[in-house]
């Protein structure tokens, strides 16, 4: 299962938001620095409307989402690369996640006092990129002595990736991270080898207080953090309010729809916010069904057939002969399988064919 780290200054709002993004308690909740220590780890489902959809469409009775898993990682502070606060187990922590989901806060209380006294987002995004930053180029530094001496020996691959670095490390110097550098040909694989911090992508969670969420946009804490990551950063923005998950993560369906429509929102941003995370993954959503279960599955944007049965099952893969393919719109449009077959619309694809956000997928296969 791909992997989330939810991070941020202390007291940005981070183990809230997790406590409401995976419906919770796990993650302690308080007014002060390194309230988290130990990352917290929850499973999140992916909102998609389409398996309700088809689900109607099928009356199997039960319905089986994708799924993300978020963790909580403990509060980052200047010069985390060096060991400060909880540095070192911060990096290690992050270091194993796909992707960043930056919590940055944008709201003002005197009951939640900010590490770094008065409330600056941009400021509070450089601290914790600079601190990334960092770390990557030590690294990139140690990689670039280890293949100059490969380099002697006439290995291609350490020259190639010399000549990444020889680009990255200045780009790193400047400030910048590393999924800013423009890159082609084999260089987006040799950038996954090194593993860098600032390579992964990243989503920007503004939290903002309850009653500004519906004119989040017209924030001006936020308006800051949007012009600072169209500029700087290769990111996904998405307004939130973790106070207002926090409340809805108790309450039922019907009272967290009327709670929703008293504030004046249809979605308090922790729904956009794994969508966004889905999405800045490459992954896209396909879908099966039985008579038991309409279930959603996740594969990496670009993946074929073949690949996409191997999801399900490996055996589904080395077997595979074909695909029976059509996408979900046009099937509920048609409303049913018999129909969409008898006039054509479910189409047969080979080993070659790209699978497409939202298709429904028969797998046929000989093991």
């Amino acid at each position: 299962m791909l992997k989330a780290g939810i991070v941020g200054l202390p007291n940005a709002g981070k183990s809230t938001l997790f406590n409401a993004v995976t419906r919770s308690h796990k993650a302690a909740v308080a007014n002060y620095p390194f309230c988290t220590i130990e990352p917290n780890v929850g499973v999140v489902t992916v909102p998609d409307d389409r398996l309700t959809r088809l689900e109607l469409l099928f009356k199997t009775g039960t319905i089986i989402p994708t799924a993300i898993e978020f963790i909580d990682i403990a509060g980052l502070v200047k010069g985390a690369n060096k060991g400060e606060g909880l540095g070192n187990q911060f990096l290690a922590n992050i270091r194993e996640v796909d992707a960043i989901v930056h919590v940055v806060r944008c709201f003002e209380e005197d009951d939640v006092p900010h590490p770094m006294g008065l409330l600056d987002p941009v400021r509070d995004i450089e601290v914790v990129t600079t601190e990334l930053v960092l770390s990557d180029l030590e690294a990139a530094q140690k990689r670039m002595e280890k293949n100059h001496k490969k380099v002697k020996s006439g290995d291609k691959e350490a020259q190639a990736e010399l000549a990444l670095l020889e680009r990255l490390l200045p780009h790193l110097n400047a400030g910048k991270p590393a999924n800013t550098l423009p890159v082609h040909d084999d260089e987006p694989r040799l950038l996954r080898l090194f593993q860098l911090l600032t390579a992964k992508p990243v989503i920007y969670a503004a939290n903002v207080a309850e009653g500004d969420l519906a004119t989040a946009a017209r924030n001006p804490f936020v308006q800051k953090v949007a012009e600072f990551v169209r500029v700087h950063h290769d990111a996904a923005l998405v307004p939130t309010s973790a106070r207002i998950e926090a409340e809805l993560a108790d309450l039922s369906p019907a009272e967290a729809k009327e709670f929703l429509q008293d504030m004046g929102v249809a979605d308090p941003g922790g729904s956009d916010l794994i969508r966004a995370t889905y999405a800045v993954l490459g992954l896209i959503t396909f879908f099966t069904h039985n008579e038991k279960e309409v279930r959603a599955w996740t594969v990496h944007r670009g993946a074929k057939a073949p690949q996409a049965a191997g999801i399900i099952h490996t055996d589904f893969e080395k077997g595979f002969i074909k695909a029976e393919v059509i996408a979900t719109d046009e099937l509920v449009k048609l409303g049913s399988v018999h129909h969409a077959r008898e006039i054509g619309h479910y189409r047969i694809e080979g080993r070659d064919y790209v699978i497409r956000d939202g298709e429904v997928v028969l797998f046929r296969f000989n093991v």
